[in-house]
């Protein structure tokens, strides 16, 4: 088994590109998108008249050691990328980078982000692993009359937010008060998939950016069998680098 990369794009800038990048495995250039069409996957948001017409929908297949697929994650915009990471973190998987310990009132969280590097177009994501404390629960998103566990982020320039991700709650009942209420009683994940911004204006707002700190919070309430604590607040920081876009291309022959 090896590894290839297919593209629409012509020869000479598959070469120029593998040779600036040190690539070692092979770039197929798809002539036509015949390839891509054969997929169905040939973005028909573009006007064929544009220079850009033949990209495809940026996508990833996943496939399991029989080749078949299990799953597929595609975005809306080509600009735009999932990473693997993010990617792996969105199946429920480990993925191994630095992580923050953080021993809030009886849940433990660990914060991590899926990419320590990411370019314009960039969509990786801000994960949460929290653990209650033993016989504790949270209250999930749609609890009434109590704090659900939310995290918020700070809104900036060239950074898009999209809607945090939370799993699906367990019902709890509660018998003093006869009401069954969505908590979480065991570790769970909050998944914030985050893009740096790929418009002009993100552009302008990255412009000499070399990092970028991401500030937020998490917010929940905890109680056990007999009672209900304050509602906490934890602060949340996730420092990314950011690097360029790769804008050169080769020089006409």
């Amino acid at each position: 088994m090896g590894l290839a990369a297919i593209s629409y794009d012509p020869v000479a800038v598959l070469a120029d590109f593998s040779a600036r990048r040190g690539i070692t495995f092979p770039l197929l250039s798809d002539h036509g998108s015949e390839t891509i069409k054969r997929y169905g996957i040939l973005n028909t948001t573009i006007d064929p008249k544009n220079a850009l017409y033949g990209y495809p929908f940026p996508g990833t297949f996943v496939v399991d050691k029989q080749g078949i697929v299990t799953s597929r994650f595609f975005e809306e915009a080509y600009q735009e990328r999932d990473t693997v990471s993010s990617i792996l973190v969105r199946l429920g998987q480990h993925v191994d980078v630095q992580a923050t310990k953080i021993d809030g009132a009886h849940v433990t969280v660990t914060s991590y982000a899926t990419d320590q590097m990411a370019a314009q177009g960039t969509h990786f994501s801000l994960v949460l692993d929290i653990t209650p404390g033993p016989h504790v629960h949270v209250y999930a998103p749609g609890a009434r009359d109590y704090r659900p566990v939310t995290i918020s982020i700070e809104p900036q320039a060239g950074l898009l937010l999209r809607k945090p991700g939370y799993p699906k709650p367990e019902d709890y009942f509660f018998k003093p008060l006869n009401e069954h209420v969505p908590v979480y009683q065991h570790p769970f994940r909050i998944v914030q998939d985050v893009t740096l911004d790929p418009s002009r204006e993100g552009t302008a707002a990255l412009q000499n950016v070399t990092s970028l700190t991401i500030h937020g919070r998490l917010e929940y309430q905890a109680c056990d069998d007999r009672v209900c604590f304050t509602p906490q607040t934890v602060p949340l920081a996730w420092t990314i680098g950011v690097k360029p876009l790769d804008r050169e291309r080769p020089k006409p022959q």
